[in-house]
């Protein structure tokens, strides 16, 4: 049985993590400007951009007339009346994702940092799997429940997973859509951001912070409850992180949280009370 002092000595750990080895501090005053530099414009191009829309894209609903509880966001809604050419604007905007974790990948190998150094390669590919699946049950079930209850307090929108039109691609566009998702944000926020925060200095627990919120503020278009379910998922996958240096049971836990609602939303929205 473990003891008092070491079961205190682990929460410690999780809720204190003494400062990483990898990667150093970088100390010399360029070096530092051009990773703060670096960072702004991989944010500006891809996530950071996202979070400034979607507070304008709240902000814009809370001046609505209509009740934010009477107002829908759909996250998968058709781009073009016609079939095919949805389906193009679908598989650019799955690319688009991909690209945007393709150049934090980039950046951080340029900067001499391996994949296995984030936790994207191949070693563990069973344990990642398994961790994969009971971080999207921690994360999914109370997520939902969080989002109902928004839902009855009349501070959440009407969130609608899909809206795609019934058509052949529909289900592997939207697993598409999923494992876009996941690569772009477990990659860029997680993978790449909290590495170059440690380059820069910041403590473990700032930088989890820092990252949190982001990711927090880019699903504000879905309401508050969103901003604070998304927060509370951004410090527990930067602290898995930071524990256990391994990024792939994240994309991994946010692509079966997301396939769950795309798919399962499009399947089930007929038949489901909520």
């Amino acid at each position: 049985m473990t003891s008092v002092p070491a079961r205190r000595s682990t929460l410690r750990a999780w809720l204190r993590p003494a400062p990483p080895s990898f990667p150093g501090t970088a100390t010399d005053r360029r070096e530092r400007r051009l990773i703060g530099l670096e960072i702004a414009v991989v944010l500006t191009v891809t996530l950071g951009l996202s979070a400034l829309r979607s507070a304008l894209s709240l902000l814009e609903a809370l001046l609505n007339p209509a009740p934010l509880a009477d107002q829908q966001v759909a996250l998968n809604a058709p781009a073009s009346t016609d079939a095919w050419i949805d389906l193009a604007f679908q598989l650019v905007r799955a690319l688009q994702l991909a690209g945007w974790g393709a150049l934090a990948v980039y950046l951080l190998l340029r900067a001499g940092i391996a994949l296995r150094r984030v936790g994207l390669d191949g070693r563990r590919p069973w344990r990642d799997a398994a961790h994969a699946a009971g971080l999207a049950a921690l994360i999914g079930v109370p997520g939902l429940g969080l989002y109902l209850a928004g839902r009855l307090a009349g501070i959440t929108p009407d969130v609608a997973p899909s809206t795609l039109t019934e058509q052949w691609w529909q289900i592997p566009v939207l697993i598409l859509s999923a494992a876009a998702n996941s690569w772009a944000e477990e990659v860029v926020m997680i993978g790449y951001l909290l590495t170059r925060f440690r380059r820069l200095g910041f403590s473990e627990n700032r930088s989890a912070l820092l990252a949190a919120v982001l990711r927090g503020c880019y699903h504000l278009y879905q309401g508050v409850g969103a901003f604070a379910g998304n927060l509370v998922m951004g410090l527990v996958f930067a602290r898995y992180w930071q524990r256990t240096g391994r990024l792939w049971p994240l994309v991994g836990a946010h692509l079966l949280i997301d396939v769950v609602a795309f798919v399962g939303y499009a399947l089930l929205r007929d038949v489901l009370p909520f």
